[in-house]
Order: structure tokens, then sequence, then C-alpha cells
């Protein structure tokens, strides 16, 4: 505690001092009050906001690591006018060269797709070529195209019931190779050209185990008279994705088709009493499906399409093609890309620090096969 003292010389009132803060004179006290006990209350609160401070951090810091509640989506940033263009110029080419253009015109379209779709700040970039393609497309006609020829003039030429018999068997059996080998060589190929910030992405899938659930799906959905359907196509779609990877990070899928064949049971039954329309319901509820059911890393896809809004953006489509006979098939696809994007999410932590570039070599016979068949899974 502190007393005040009177100067004997002026008689001011004051603290405690060695002198008088009027006179000078000598007052007899301390040199300087003790302030150990005056500076405590200042100084002992100052610890306590570094605890608080601490926590904040965390919490900062564990977005970057965990990212637990982001949310990502793709962007597209083409337009109708651009893909117009490039739609135009393909045709062109394509009839002066007789055909041959049509695949440099393919690879410029899928370049500008794909270098107009964006995600995290980067955009994706497409690097096959026109000369693979057409590669690709006479390999596919040596292998397929002529065995078929061959049997078709063998069911002409030579008579009898047997050999037509025999003809038939073997060119249907061809064409269920042809599928499946279409389908996977296709998203190999498509797969192992595109890349995002430098790193390509692949597909692993034997073919031999893809045309072997293909065949033996395609006899159980014709025996059960379409029933099997939604279990084969979900494993289908699960073989697909399953053995693809970006980088050395590989895709899941986690569904089983028992779980639509109730909306497929339905389906059926509406089918007639809604004129068909009630399909774009179930289409709807198997792309939700399908998607959820997909992850990568510790992110998992998540999308929100309805049946109501595919049904118009089919109509819509099928009108903007009627009224421009066909012309406005370039808004077609922008319309498609962002209708696909603006319902697909990806939802938790990606962690691509420790992805590094495994390339896959790949052919194009199975694209130019799956461009033939129109079974082709990517977007041009």
């Amino acid at each position: 505690m502190t007393f005040g003292m009177k100067c004997p010389k002026c008689g001011l009132m004051q603290l405690a001092g060695p002198s008088c803060k009027s006179c000078g004179a000598p007052l007899g006290g301390p040199a300087r009050p003790p302030t150990s006990t005056a500076r405590a209350p200042v100084t002992s609160p100052a610890p306590p906001p570094r605890p608080s401070a601490q926590p904040r951090a965390e919490t900062k810091r564990s977005p970057l690591e965990g990212e637990a509640a982001q949310s990502r989506r793709l962007s597209f940033h083409g337009a109708g006018g651009s893909l117009f263009g490039i739609h135009i110029v393909n045709m062109f080419l394509t009839v002066i060269t007789l055909g041959i253009y049509y695949f440099w015109g393919k690879v410029r379209v899928r370049r500008y797709l794909l270098s107009q779709t964006e995600f995290e700040g980067d955009r994706f970039a497409y690097h096959g070529t026109g000369k693979e393609l057409l590669i690709g497309f006479l390999k596919a006609m040596l292998v397929f195209g002529v065995p078929l020829i061959l049997l078709g003039i063998i069911q002409e030429l030579l008579p009898g019931p047997a050999i037509k018999l025999l003809a038939g068997v073997l060119t249907y059996a061809i064409i269920m190779v042809l599928i499946p080998s279409a389908m996977v060589g296709a998203r190999r190929y498509r797969l192992s050209r595109s890349s995002w910030r430098e790193i390509r992405f692949s597909f692993r899938g034997r073919t031999v185990g893809f045309i072997k659930l293909f065949v033996v799906g395609s006899l159980l959905t014709g025996i059960t008279l379409g029933l099997y359907y939604p279990i084969f196509e979900t494993r289908r779609y699960g073989f697909l994705v399953s053995h693809s990877y970006f980088g050395n990070e590989k895709f899941h899928f986690d569904g089983n088709g028992r779980d639509l064949f109730g909306s497929f049971l339905l389906a059926i039954v509406l089918f007639f009493p809604t004129l068909g329309l009630y399909s774009f319901w179930f289409l709807a509820r198997k792309q939700r499906y399908f998607w959820e059911h997909t992850s990568f890393g510790g992110s998992r896809f998540r999308s929100t399409v309805t049946g109501g809004r595919l049904l118009l953006l089919t109509l819509g489509n099928l009108l903007l093609l009627v009224v421009t006979l066909g012309l406005g098939w370039p808004w077609v696809m922008i319309r498609n890309v962002r209708f696909a994007f603006k319902y697909l999410t990806l939802e938790g932590p990606l962690g691509l620090a420790g992805i590094q570039q495994e390339a896959q070599a790949a052919t194009a016979t199975g694209d130019a096969l799956a461009g033939f068949l129109d079974v082709g899974l990517d977007l041009g």
C-alpha cells in the first residue's frame, strides 16, 4: 500500500518519493514506490489469449490437411458458337477428303471439350491424334470387319441351312466379342490420352475379363427377359470404373445391382401408363446411384440429377436439333456437358499430394471400334 506525504517546506500533499515535486525539497521516502503489486493485474491477463489462439490455428489447419467438409465441382467454359465453328470446318474437310479428315475432326472436338473443363483451378488436356485414330480404325476393320464380310459372303454363296446357321452363330459370336472389346479399348485409349495437371489417366482392366462379364450378362439378361439388366449394368459400370486410374491412384466402385432392382421393376410397370416417360426417372436414379458409389482417394462423388430435369434436357435437345435441321448439334453437346457438371460434386478429402505419374500404353483400335459401333463412353 502506498501513503501520501506532506512536504515540510511548501506543505504540498503528494505520494511518497525522494523529493517534493513542487519545490524539490527532500522528503525522505523510497526512491520509487513498489510497482510489482500494481503491475501484476496488468501482466497476468496477457497469457490467456495465447491458449485461445492455438485452437484457432488448429481449426484453420484441419481443412488443409483433411479437407473433410469441402465440396468440389467441375466447371465448363465452352460455348456452342465456338464448337459450331469447329464442327463446320470438320464437316467441310471431311467431305473434301472423302472421310479421312473425320478422325482429325474428332480429335479437335475432344480437345476443345477437355480444354474447356476445369477442376480446382486447372484445365484438362487431350493428347490423342487423328493419325492414331485412323490407324486404329484400319486395324479394327482388319481384325473384325474382314471376318464379318467373309461370313456374309458365305451365307449368300453356300447353300444349306446348316451352313447358314453356322455362319449366323459365328457372326453373333464375333459381335459379342466385338462390342466389349470396343468399350474396353475406347476407355483405355481415351483415358491414356487425357490428363490433368500433367498427370495422365489410365485404364488397367483386362479385355478378356470384360468380354466374359459382357457375354454372361447379355445371355442372363435375355434368359430372364430383361430382369437381370440392373445387375448386369452395375457390374459392367463397376468393372470400367474400378480399373480406372489417375496417375497411381485408383477409382473405386462399391455398388450392387440388387439395389436398383426395385426401381427397375417400377419403371417396367409404369412404362406404358406413362408412355415411356418414367424411364427418365429410372435413368436419373441409376445415374445418382452409380455416382454416389464411385470414390477416388478419400472423396466420393454425389449427383443430384432428377428425372424431370433429365426429361426437360432431352426434350430441349430434340427441339433444338429439329428446328436447326441438325446444325444445333454443337449446342446440344455443350448443354449435355453443362447439365452433367451442374448436378455433380466431389465431396471429402481429395489427397492429391501422393499421386504420381504412371503412364500406360494404349492403341486407338478399340476407340475406332467404339466410334464405329456408337458405344463410346466419353464426351466426344
